[in-house]
């Protein structure tokens, strides 16, 4: 199974292992978006100001020289408090494991509740490299 992505105008193919079977794996919401939602394969709760890390049922393959990105949900955010603690979370390419989120309810006062397929973070993979650029000097 893969997942293309669109860096600028080529097209990456990223390697899929579907670890849970009856979960969706990551999928974009609409055409064109930069992020892929991961769900998460079991029920929890987060009590105000917990975190937990939270399995997603998928694996990746990254090419060499690129990096996976985990970006909290900003409508959970919004609405809820709810981040990825570690954001953005790192995937490297050699890194073959499932994909957990460490999640965090940054309200005071609320729980969130999660079910079984529920969105909780994305995935975004920008696979162009930063050039080494000569700084120039302030113009005085």
């Amino acid at each position: 199974m893969t997942l293309d992505t669109a860096v600028g105008t080529a097209a990456l193919t990223v390697e899929l292992q579907r670890l849970d079977d009856t979960l969706v794996v990551l999928s974009y919401a609409q055409p064109g978006d930069a992020g892929a939602d991961h769900r998460t394969t079991i029920d929890f709760s987060l009590a105000p100001g917990e975190r937990k890390l939270v399995p997603t049922g998928v694996a990746v393959g990254l090419p060499l020289g690129t990096v996976g990105l985990i970006h909290p949900r900003s409508g959970l955010a919004a609405k809820h408090g709810l981040t990825v603690v570690n954001a953005p979370g790192t995937i490297d390419a050699g890194y073959r494991g499932e994909i957990q989120v460490c999640l965090l309810n940054t309200d005071k006062d609320n729980a969130v509740e999660f079910e079984r397929g529920d969105r909780i973070a994305q995935f975004a993979n920008p696979t162009h490299r930063s050039r080494r650029v000569r700084a120039s000097r302030k113009a005085r």
